[in-house]
Order: C-alpha cells, then structure tokens, then sequence
C-alpha cells in the first residue's frame, strides 16, 4: 500500500519541530545531556568549569601590644651656674627666672638657663649675717600687672627686721617700687629673719616671719616676730583674718614660730604648710592655720645647744618636754636628733614623674640636700633624701618649674640652679 497523501506534511512538520527545538537550545548555550536531534552545528566552546570554592582563611592572630616604653631615669643637672649666695627664686609666665642674690642683688635667668641679667632698682638691704634679700613672688595677675614681691632684711631704728616690697618690672627695671609690710620692732642683731612669701588662692599674700633669736617674742601678740601673716596685695589686712584680741598687731595669722625658711600652698586643700628651723634638732613641719599656736620657744622636740643626749635620743633634753598638745598644734613631722636646717618647700603636681605626684620636698641647708615626703592626707607616710650628687650641698629654695621638672637653688658662691627631671 503507498503512503497516504498526509505522511509527507506530517513528516514535513515534524522536520520543523525538530528545526526549532535546536535553535532553542543553541541560543541557550546547549546542556549537559544527550545532544539534541536536529541539524549539525559548529561545537562551541567548552564551558569552563566551576571554580572550586576558596576556603576561608583562618583570622590572623591579634598581634601583641608593644609594651609601653621604659622611661627613663630622672637626674639632676645644673642648669644656671655662677650665682653669688641665691637665696629664692619665682618663675615668669614665659618661663625665665627671677632669682634673688643675698647680697641686695636680683638676677633674671633665660628659659633656657644660659644666661643671666642683672635687674636694677632693688632697695638697699641688711646683708650681715642672714639677713640680705630673701625670697621673691610674683602677683597671681602678673600679665595684666607685672608686680613682683620680695621679702628682705632692712635696718632701722632699733636695729633690723624683715620687710617686704612689691615693684613692677619693666624689662630688666624695678619701678614704682613701695613697702607694703614691716616687720614690729625692728631688733638687733642679723639671724632668724625667715621668710618665705605664698599667694593664697584668693590672692593674699602669706608672709613667714623668723623670731630673730629673740625667743619669747613668737608668743607676744604686740610683735610680729616669730609670726606668719597675712596681708593684701598692696599692704592692707584683710578683713576675715583671724581676731586674736586686744592688743594684737593688724595681720597676725599664727604664732609661736622660729625661723620659717620654706613656705608653700597645698595644691588640694589649698592650706599653708611650712618648715621650720628647730633648735638643736627639732625641725619642723607645719599646717599653718588661722590663729593657732605653734609653740616656740616653750616647747620643741630639739634641745638647747649643748644640751647633751645619748646616742640617737634626745628625748631628756627636749624643751618643755617635746610634746605640743594639747596647749600647742603638734607639727606634722619632725627631725631629731640632729637639724636638717630646712629650707624651700614644694609641693609636685607636675607630669614628668608621676611616681612623685603630690608628694612634698623640701631643701636642707645643714643636711645637704632635697628630701621627698610622702603623704597620705595631711600625714606624713615616708620620707626620703633624694641620692643625687648635684643635690649633695646646701639647698636654699626649691620650686617646680612650668615645664613640671624640679628646680632646686644651692647656697653659696657660686650657687647652681640644679633641675631634677627625666
């Protein structure tokens, strides 16, 4: 039998479906079966292969952190050389030195310490003995008013004492210079003059005042020797001083000192404190509180001089006993049996040797050197003379610096400025 009339047009449909279905594929790549039925084309490219994942790495450890540098050592260096007997020293905002020489003279040493300018107009002062111009401060307001203080040995009727005079510094000039305070009566003979100055933060100025060997004096409220006081700037007493009775000389703030060489301002509580000379042994230190009673000369943890004890205990010859209370305000700490001759006294709240922050230090004239204290509060925990060699000399004053190191004065001449930082 043929083929029926339909079988080429089926067959012809067919042909085209299969046509069709290839092209489909082929514009999508093809697949990965069988081939499709259809006309022969050209192969393609072979498909490239599906990369095989990466692993992840594994997170790198964190590294170390660098240990913190070691810091060096802290040392002591001269920093100014060749001052004749420098008794107190004050710092400029910009950094130079104002240094006082006993002798009646006032020097301005550079920022950098290399050189040193003599300052004209200073009044004439007592030099014999321990008298000479003494310490100096310069007004909180120094920028707007450039008023220096300095306390001094001046003679007079009756002899000599302790004044103060303030002068505004023009250059390398002193002018309009003026007396503000005079130490009652003036006395004869040239020791225990004292005599540190500290601003207050409200801008009073805090005046230590030696006994000038005379002794009963400090408990004699119509003298001020043997006295702290305080006064304004310009002379004046201040209202809230403390009222120690009739009789009692205008800026009396405490009594029954000996001779206060080292004076300066807690920079917490904002309380005076400050050192004193002891007898023969003795010395002492001091909160200074309005109208309290240090006790001198009834009573003392040093001896007469002369006075004889066995080996390290002086406790026999102490005068009035030693002890201080109730009668008396203790001291906060003391040296026996042998003085340290105490001088400038220095609170550091500076940066450069945190390990020292807030601890006190305080110069030895007689023991040759700085001495750090430790506190805790208003008690004294430790104390300690610092083992420099530079240091191993009379200290007369020690200040910090603006740029947080140490400065210590030595006595003598020549006399060095020495800086203790690292």
């Amino acid at each position: 039998m043929g083929d029926s009339p339909l079988l080429p047009r089926r067959r012809a449909l067919k042909g085209l479906c299969g046509l069709t279905l290839g092209v489909a594929v082929a514009a999508c790549g093809g697949n990965d079966g069988e081939p499709v039925a259809g006309p022969a084309a050209s192969p393609g490219p072979s498909p490239s292969p599906s990369p095989s994942p990466s692993p992840s790495p594994s997170p790198s450890p964190s590294p170390s952190p660098s240990p913190s540098p070691t810091p060096g050592p802290i040392t002591a260096t001269t920093f100014t050389s060749g001052l004749a007997n420098p008794w107190g020293m004050a710092f400029l905002p910009d950094r130079r030195i104002l240094v006082t020489l006993r002798g009646g003279s006032l020097v301005l040493v550079s920022a950098d310490g290399t050189t040193v300018t003599p300052v004209s107009g200073v009044p004439a002062v007592n030099s014999n003995g321990q008298g000479g111009l003494l310490d100096i401060a310069v007004d909180p307001d120094f920028a707007t008013t450039p008023w220096v203080y300095f306390s001094y040995a001046e003679s007079g009727s009756g002899g000599s004492g302790t004044a103060v005079a303030r002068a505004q510094l023009s250059g390398t000039t002193l002018q309009n210079l003026a007396v503000i305070f005079r130490q009652q009566p003036k006395v004869s003979g040239d020791g225990h003059f004292g005599s540190r100055l500290v601003f207050r933060a409200d801008k009073t100025l805090f005046v230590t005042l030696g006994e000038r060997q005379q002794g009963s004096p400090a408990q004699d409220l119509g003298k001020t020797l043997g006295k702290v006081v305080r006064i304004q700037r310009d002379g004046s007493i201040p209202s809230d001083n403390p009222n120690l009775g009739s009789g009692a000389l205008p800026g009396i703030w405490s009594l029954g000192h000996r001779n206060p060489q080292g004076a300066a301002l807690h920079p917490v509580t904002g309380e005076l404190w400050e050192c004193e000379h002891g007898p023969q042994g003795g010395d002492e230190i001091n909160i200074v509180r309005a109208g309290q009673n240090y006790g001198w000369p009834n009573v003392s943890y040093g001896c007469n001089y002369g006075d004889p004890y066995s080996g390290d205990d002086n406790t026999a010859c102490r005068i009035g006993g030693g002890v201080h209370a109730p009668t008396y305000t203790e001291p906060l700490t003391y040296w026996v049996p042998v003085s340290q001759a105490p001088s400038g006294l220095a609170f550091y709240t500076g940066s450069l040797m945190p390990e020292w922050s807030g601890n006190l230090f305080m110069g030895a004239l007689a023991g040759n050197g700085v001495w750090r204290l430790t506190l805790s509060g208003n008690t004294v925990a430790a104390r300690e003379k610092l083992a420099f060699s530079a240091l191993a000399t009379r200290i007369r004053d020690v200040r910090q610096g603006p740029d947080g190191a140490l400065y210590a004065l030595t006595d003598g001449n020549p006399g060095r400025i020495v800086r203790i930082a690292r």
